[in-house]
């Protein structure tokens, strides 16, 4: 631009800007209609699958003569919080998928929306519970909670989740937004080319790394009530409270996903019998890593914990990381550093009528 200056006239020199600015905006034009037909692609595709699949079916038989074995009529949902190694346990899933028989089913949601309206719904709890060709089914997206019993369902899905530090999963999910992952190294992201740091973003008082973006784990425990989106409500935190006891099955944490993989395998082996081995053993091709990222300073993370928001969701990340760890002591024991489940520890006796 400096040699522009000088050779060429300022009117030469205003056009050549305008130029260049057309340029920029007709190629972020295309880019955008690039993503936007991919977008549609995968979603075509998706649609043909589904029409394979039942097309399948119809040919082998009719969908009201499938009969389920107790064993194979099981619906795990995995409501993914976005940067808390998702895709990494994700993957465990898809690896074991073939070998255990069941079927792993990704939620696409428009815009990653984790609130479905009232007809979605409707349409994806009747999908879940009467798509007999893909139970066991595994499903997982970015969806919020979503409770079965107000539809009136006989039987309702098992929830799993992990969660995470709240200030690291934002931290992770800052610098993934500008520099992508290892695990799609090409694709562009939006805030690609942004190289201010998290500890500048927040001297500066930037939008992406307000407490406000924090507020993320306790919505998606909470669910699809308008309350659970309100930032900072006690209510919500409270929700997700009750909603982790009382609707999931188990919640673990990033910090110990290993842990987390091992309970499900002894709990629910239909599904993850080899997980523990192969999170331990494999070539770690389920593992996902964040490009880029930089630890925020200590003062840093002093000037988010002062927010009331990061001491609500530090609040219930702690609910769950005790809520886990005892499940964990009740569920394993400790020898030589090495932790193993505990075989059946109850059995039955004084059963009555005696048989002759």
């Amino acid at each position: 631009m400096g040699l522009l200056r000088i050779m060429l006239p300022p009117k030469l020199q205003l056009l050549a800007v305008l130029v260049f600015g057309v340029a920029v905006l007709f190629l972020e034009n295309q880019i955008q209609k690039l993503e936007e037909s991919r977008g549609k692609l995968e979603r075509a595709i998706a649609r043909h699958e589904v029409r394979e699949i039942e097309q399948r079916h119809t040919v082998d038989g009719p969908r009201q003569d499938v009969t389920l074995d107790e064993e194979d009529d099981v619906v795990i949902i995995y409501n993914r919080v976005p940067k808390t190694a998702s895709t990494s346990f994700t993957n465990i899933a898809y690896d074991l998928c073939a070998k255990n028989k069941y079927h792993v089913l990704h939620i696409n949601t428009t815009k990653n929306n984790p609130v479905m309206s009232l007809q979605d719904q409707v349409r994806f709890v009747k999908n879940v519970t009467s798509w007999k060709e893909m139970k066991p089914g595994f499903y997982h997206g970015h969806i919020s909670y979503l409770d079965f019993a107000k539809f009136g369902v006989k039987k309702k899905p098992i929830y799993i989740n992990v969660i995470r530090d709240p200030i690291e999963r934002l931290v992770s999910y800052y610098y993934f937004l500008r520099f992508g992952d290892d695990y799609r190294p090409g694709l562009r992201r939006r805030k690609q080319g942004d190289k201010k740091t998290f500890d500048e973003c927040v001297a500066a008082g930037g939008s992406d790394c307000a407490p406000e973006k924090l507020w993320l784990q306790i919505p998606f425990f909470c669910g699809h009530s308008s309350e659970c989106w309100n930032v900072g409500s006690r209510w919500a935190l409270e929700q997700a409270k009750y909603n982790l006891i009382n609707e999931y099955f188990l919640v673990g944490v990033t910090e110990e996903l290993e842990d987390f993989i091992m309970l499900l395998e002894a709990a629910l082996p239909r599904f993850f019998r080899g997980a523990t081995e192969l999170y331990r053993t494999g070539k770690k091709s389920h593992l996902r890593k964040t490009t880029e990222k930089k630890l925020p300073t200590k003062e840093t993370i002093a000037k988010l914990q002062q927010s009331e928001i990061w001491k609500m969701e530090n609040e219930f990340y702690e609910f769950a990381l005790e809520q886990f760890q005892f499940v964990r002591a009740h569920a394993v024991r400790e020898k030589d550093g090495e932790l193993y489940i505990l075989a059946q520890n109850f059995f039955y006796e004084k059963i009555y009528p005696k048989s002759n």
